[in-house]
Protein backbone atom coordinates (compact mmCIF):
# COMPACT_ATOMS: atom_id res chain seq x y z
CA UNK A 1 0.00 0.00 0.00
CA UNK A 2 1.28 3.45 -0.92
CA UNK A 3 1.88 5.90 1.91
CA UNK A 4 0.20 8.75 0.03
CA UNK A 5 -1.92 8.69 -3.13
CA UNK A 6 -4.00 11.06 -5.19
CA UNK A 7 -6.77 9.46 -7.24
CA UNK A 8 -8.38 11.51 -10.00
CA UNK A 9 -7.52 14.66 -8.06
CA UNK A 10 -9.29 17.78 -9.29
CA UNK A 11 -8.97 21.24 -7.80
CA UNK A 12 -10.80 24.50 -8.31
CA UNK A 13 -10.44 28.17 -7.47
CA UNK A 14 -14.05 29.23 -7.70
CA UNK A 15 -15.15 28.40 -11.26
CA UNK A 16 -11.57 27.98 -12.47
CA UNK A 17 -10.35 24.37 -12.64
CA UNK A 18 -6.64 24.07 -11.81
CA UNK A 19 -6.18 20.28 -11.72
CA UNK A 20 -7.74 17.67 -14.00
CA UNK A 21 -7.71 14.16 -12.57
CA UNK A 22 -4.19 13.78 -11.16
CA UNK A 23 -3.08 10.26 -10.14
CA UNK A 24 0.14 10.04 -8.12
CA UNK A 25 1.65 7.67 -5.57
CA UNK A 26 4.31 8.05 -2.86
CA UNK A 27 5.82 5.07 -1.08
CA UNK A 28 7.39 5.26 2.36
CA UNK A 29 10.98 6.47 2.14
CA UNK A 30 10.61 7.98 -1.34
CA UNK A 31 11.23 11.45 -2.68
CA UNK A 32 8.87 12.55 -5.44
CA UNK A 33 9.61 15.56 -7.62
CA UNK A 34 6.69 17.44 -9.15
CA UNK A 35 7.98 19.48 -12.09
CA UNK A 36 6.35 21.80 -14.59
CA UNK A 37 6.24 25.38 -15.77
CA UNK A 38 4.61 28.25 -13.89
CA UNK A 39 0.87 27.77 -13.76
CA UNK A 40 1.04 24.00 -14.32
CA UNK A 41 -0.78 23.28 -11.05
CA UNK A 42 2.15 22.13 -8.90
CA UNK A 43 1.44 24.33 -5.88
CA UNK A 44 -2.27 23.62 -6.15
CA UNK A 45 -1.48 19.91 -5.95
CA UNK A 46 0.40 20.40 -2.67
CA UNK A 47 -2.37 22.58 -1.26
CA UNK A 48 -4.92 19.89 -2.07
CA UNK A 49 -2.88 17.28 -0.22
CA UNK A 50 -2.32 19.62 2.74
CA UNK A 51 -6.03 20.39 3.10
CA UNK A 52 -5.82 24.02 2.00
CA UNK A 53 -8.00 23.11 -0.98
CA UNK A 54 -10.60 20.47 -0.22
CA UNK A 55 -12.42 18.05 -2.50
CA UNK A 56 -13.94 14.57 -2.35
CA UNK A 57 -12.50 12.45 0.47
CA UNK A 58 -11.43 9.72 -1.97
CA UNK A 59 -9.29 12.08 -4.07
CA UNK A 60 -6.40 11.91 -1.55
CA UNK A 61 -5.42 8.85 0.51
CA UNK A 62 -2.92 8.67 3.36
CA UNK A 63 -1.99 5.40 5.03
CA UNK A 64 -5.05 3.75 3.53
CA UNK A 65 -7.59 6.34 4.65
CA UNK A 66 -9.35 8.97 2.49
CA UNK A 67 -8.37 12.50 3.53
CA UNK A 68 -9.27 14.67 0.54
CA UNK A 69 -12.11 16.40 2.40
CA UNK A 70 -10.22 16.89 5.69
CA UNK A 71 -9.22 20.39 6.89
CA UNK A 72 -5.59 21.45 7.02
CA UNK A 73 -5.29 21.11 10.81
CA UNK A 74 -6.44 17.49 10.65
CA UNK A 75 -4.02 16.72 7.81
CA UNK A 76 -1.16 18.14 9.84
CA UNK A 77 -2.13 16.04 12.88
CA UNK A 78 -2.04 12.92 10.70
CA UNK A 79 1.60 13.60 9.80
CA UNK A 80 1.71 15.67 6.59
CA UNK A 81 3.55 19.00 6.86
CA UNK A 82 3.82 21.72 4.22
CA UNK A 83 6.76 24.04 3.60
CA UNK A 84 4.88 26.74 1.68
CA UNK A 85 6.14 28.80 -1.22
CA UNK A 86 7.36 32.13 0.11
CA UNK A 87 8.31 30.66 3.54
CA UNK A 88 5.45 32.43 5.40
CA UNK A 89 7.33 33.01 8.65
CA UNK A 90 5.81 35.14 11.41
CA UNK A 91 7.84 38.40 11.38
CA UNK A 92 6.87 39.34 14.95
CA UNK A 93 8.31 36.10 16.36
CA UNK A 94 11.89 35.08 16.93
CA UNK A 95 13.48 32.34 14.87
CA UNK A 96 13.04 29.81 17.66
CA UNK A 97 9.43 30.83 18.25
CA UNK A 98 8.75 30.31 14.54
CA UNK A 99 10.21 26.83 14.76
CA UNK A 100 8.15 25.92 17.82
CA UNK A 101 4.93 26.99 16.09
CA UNK A 102 5.31 23.80 14.06
CA UNK A 103 4.56 21.72 17.16
CA UNK A 104 1.11 23.21 17.56
CA UNK A 105 -1.52 20.51 17.10
CA UNK A 106 0.93 17.61 16.76
CA UNK A 107 3.36 16.49 19.43
CA UNK A 108 4.83 13.25 18.16
CA UNK A 109 8.09 11.59 19.10
CA UNK A 110 10.63 11.28 16.33
CA UNK A 111 14.05 12.36 15.12
CA UNK A 112 13.26 16.07 14.75
CA UNK A 113 13.68 17.91 18.02
CA UNK A 114 14.69 21.55 18.26
CA UNK A 115 18.28 20.41 18.88
CA UNK A 116 18.22 18.19 15.79
CA UNK A 117 16.99 21.05 13.64
CA UNK A 118 19.78 23.27 14.93
CA UNK A 119 22.24 20.51 14.05
CA UNK A 120 20.79 20.33 10.54
CA UNK A 121 20.79 24.15 10.19
CA UNK A 122 23.52 25.63 12.44
CA UNK A 123 22.82 29.13 11.11
CA UNK A 124 19.42 29.04 12.80
CA UNK A 125 20.91 28.23 16.20
CA UNK A 126 23.17 31.26 15.97
CA UNK A 127 20.17 33.45 15.15
CA UNK A 128 17.58 31.71 17.31
CA UNK A 129 16.76 34.73 19.51
CA UNK A 130 16.62 37.21 16.65
CA UNK A 131 13.55 38.28 14.70
CA UNK A 132 12.82 36.05 11.73
CA UNK A 133 12.56 39.15 9.52
CA UNK A 134 16.31 39.70 9.93
CA UNK A 135 17.21 36.35 8.35
CA UNK A 136 18.56 36.05 4.84
CA UNK A 137 16.40 34.38 2.22
CA UNK A 138 18.25 31.10 2.61
CA UNK A 139 17.99 31.21 6.40
CA UNK A 140 14.29 31.94 6.17
CA UNK A 141 13.88 28.86 3.98
CA UNK A 142 15.78 26.80 6.55
CA UNK A 143 13.44 28.09 9.25
CA UNK A 144 10.38 27.20 7.16
CA UNK A 145 11.69 23.66 6.68
CA UNK A 146 12.57 23.38 10.36
CA UNK A 147 9.09 24.58 11.40
CA UNK A 148 7.55 21.79 9.32
CA UNK A 149 10.03 19.15 10.55
CA UNK A 150 9.53 19.79 14.25
CA UNK A 151 6.12 18.10 14.04
CA UNK A 152 7.96 14.91 12.96
CA UNK A 153 5.84 14.40 9.85
CA UNK A 154 5.61 11.18 7.86
CA UNK A 155 5.48 13.26 4.68
CA UNK A 156 7.14 16.63 4.04
CA UNK A 157 5.66 18.72 1.22
CA UNK A 158 8.13 21.30 -0.13
CA UNK A 159 6.96 24.05 -2.46
CA UNK A 160 9.73 25.69 -4.53
CA UNK A 161 12.31 25.78 -1.75
CA UNK A 162 15.06 26.90 -4.15
CA UNK A 163 13.15 29.84 -5.62
CA UNK A 164 15.18 33.04 -5.71
CA UNK A 165 18.15 31.66 -3.80
CA UNK A 166 21.84 31.57 -4.70
CA UNK A 167 23.17 28.25 -6.05
CA UNK A 168 25.36 27.62 -2.99
CA UNK A 169 22.33 28.05 -0.71
CA UNK A 170 20.24 25.75 -2.90
CA UNK A 171 22.99 23.12 -2.63
CA UNK A 172 22.91 23.32 1.16
CA UNK A 173 19.11 23.00 1.24
CA UNK A 174 19.17 19.93 -0.98
CA UNK A 175 21.92 18.41 1.15
CA UNK A 176 19.56 18.90 4.10
CA UNK A 177 16.76 17.13 2.21
CA UNK A 178 19.01 14.09 1.87
CA UNK A 179 19.43 14.01 5.66
CA UNK A 180 15.68 14.42 6.13
CA UNK A 181 14.98 11.47 3.87
CA UNK A 182 17.65 9.37 5.59
CA UNK A 183 15.91 10.04 8.93
CA UNK A 184 12.77 8.38 7.57
CA UNK A 185 10.63 11.21 6.24
CA UNK A 186 9.15 10.86 2.76
CA UNK A 187 9.32 14.01 0.63
CA UNK A 188 7.19 15.52 -2.12
CA UNK A 189 9.14 18.30 -3.78
CA UNK A 190 7.73 20.87 -6.20
CA UNK A 191 10.59 22.09 -8.38
CA UNK A 192 10.89 24.00 -11.66
CA UNK A 193 14.51 22.98 -12.21
CA UNK A 194 14.45 19.66 -14.09
CA UNK A 195 18.15 18.95 -13.48
CA UNK A 196 17.83 19.49 -9.73
CA UNK A 197 14.67 17.37 -9.61
CA UNK A 198 16.32 14.41 -11.33
CA UNK A 199 19.26 14.48 -8.92
CA UNK A 200 17.22 14.09 -5.74
CA UNK A 201 14.06 12.20 -6.66
CA UNK A 202 13.13 8.54 -6.82
CA UNK A 203 10.28 9.36 -9.20
CA UNK A 204 9.16 12.34 -11.23
CA UNK A 205 5.70 13.58 -12.14
CA UNK A 206 5.45 16.36 -14.71
CA UNK A 207 2.41 18.63 -14.81
CA UNK A 208 1.27 20.66 -17.79
CA UNK A 209 -1.74 22.98 -17.57
CA UNK A 210 -3.22 21.05 -14.67
CA UNK A 211 -2.78 17.62 -16.22
CA UNK A 212 -0.23 14.88 -15.68
CA UNK A 213 2.01 14.85 -18.76
CA UNK A 214 4.75 12.40 -17.70
CA UNK A 215 5.61 10.01 -14.87
CA UNK A 216 8.58 7.74 -14.25
CA UNK A 217 11.93 7.24 -12.61
CA UNK A 218 14.68 9.70 -13.61
CA UNK A 219 16.89 6.98 -15.09
CA UNK A 220 14.02 5.83 -17.32
CA UNK A 221 13.15 9.26 -18.74
CA UNK A 222 15.11 10.96 -21.50
CA UNK A 223 15.82 14.66 -21.55
CA UNK A 224 13.70 14.93 -24.69
CA UNK A 225 10.73 13.23 -23.00
CA UNK A 226 10.93 15.57 -20.04
CA UNK A 227 11.31 18.62 -22.30
CA UNK A 228 8.17 17.71 -24.27
CA UNK A 229 6.21 16.95 -21.10
CA UNK A 230 7.34 20.22 -19.50
CA UNK A 231 6.88 22.58 -22.43
CA UNK A 232 4.37 20.68 -24.57
CA UNK A 233 6.53 20.64 -27.70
Amino acid sequence: MALLQTCGLKAYYGDFQALYGIDTSLDAGETLAIIGANGAGKSTYLKAIAGLIRGPAESVWFEGRPIGAAPAAAIMRLGIALVPEGRRLFPSLTVEENLLVGRYGRSTAGPWSLAAIYTLFPALKARRNGASATLSGGEQQMAAIGRALISNPRVLLCDEISLGLAPIVVRDLYDALAHIKAAGTSVVLVEQDIVQATKVSDRIYCFQEGRLSLAGRPAELSRDQMHRAYFGS
